[in-house]
């Protein structure tokens, strides 16, 4: 009788039994194929972290800060300029104008939600609203850091993209009546978690202006370089072609008094 070598039958088991490749085999003698993974869910998106993070590329970093800002309006082919110097601790500012002469030594004091006014010539400081304009569609408190997350309700409402940017929408209520507008329609880019564009609501919930935010300046804080505004453009909705366009320059780190902020310092 022919006796096969055991060196092809041990081949042969190799090749054939479903053992050896780790498949065990089913009721039918078929081999299993191998179980996936099981995919981890997605981490949910949080509006408050969302609002926290836009917030610190527009001056809210808690720590001491400066910037300049340009405010340009453009109205019925007329423009007018104004230079401002602004200095921020934690939710605190102050802004003042620099130029042109005749707005020199206007100041902004803010000191959280209150607001306060004085100028050359004034007895004392006047308080006055976040929400008045200052100039053309620029608010009073378009030009303090921004702390929406602090400000106002947010709520996820959406996905889209926009001007090529894929972006999450948010819809903003107001906390409190003294902040610098009742409603807010705001997409915050996916990848970098930037304000990108803005709708500005009245309290029935119609837009009554909007804004286009750019990130060209960068601002290095505890060694860490982080991106900062460069450009807030807002549009009057129902005036096409009337806007003021805010242009933010040397935003840097520095280190501010507390008395700075102190109102009593104002008259100098």
């Amino acid at each position: 009788m022919y006796k096969a070598p055991i060196r092809s039958l041990v081949t042969a088991f190799v090749v054939l039994s479903p053992l050896v490749v780790g498949h065990a085999p089913s009721a039918s003698g078929a081999a299993l194929a191998p179980k996936a993974a099981p995919a981890v869910p997605a981490a949910p998106v949080d509006a408050g972290q969302l609002l926290t993070d836009s917030d610190r590329a527009r001056g809210a970093v808690g720590e001491g800060i400066s910037w300049e800002i340009d405010v340009q309006t453009f109205d019925d082919g007329t423009t007018n300029q104004v230079h401002y110097q602004v200095k921020v601790k934690g939710v605190d500012a102050l802004a003042e104008a620099l130029q042109p002469a005749r707005n020199k030594g206007e100041t902004m004091l803010f000191n959280d939600r209150n607001l306060w006014f004085f100028k050359p010539g004034l007895k004392k400081p006047v308080a006055i609203s976040a929400r008045q304009k200052l100039m053309g569609q620029a608010a009073n408190g378009d030009i303090a850091s921004t702390n929406y997350n602090r400000d106002y309700e947010g709520k996820i409402s959406g996905e889209e993209t926009v001007n090529g940017e894929a972006c999450y929408k948010l819809d903003l209520k107001a906390k409190a009546k003294n902040v610098t507008y009742d409603g807010i329609r705001y997409w915050i880019t996916k990848k970098d978690h930037l304000g990108w564009k803005a709708e500005f609501l009245t309290v029935s919930g119609e837009m009554f202006k909007s804004a286009l935010f750019k990130y060209g300046n960068k601002l290095r804080i505890d060694g860490k370089e982080l991106p900062f505004v460069s450009q807030m453009d807002i549009n009057d909705a129902l005036k096409p072609g009337s806007h003021t366009l805010i242009q933010y320059s040397q935003p840097h780190a520095e280190a501010h008094p507390e008395s700075l902020f102190n109102i009593n310092n104002l008259v100098r």
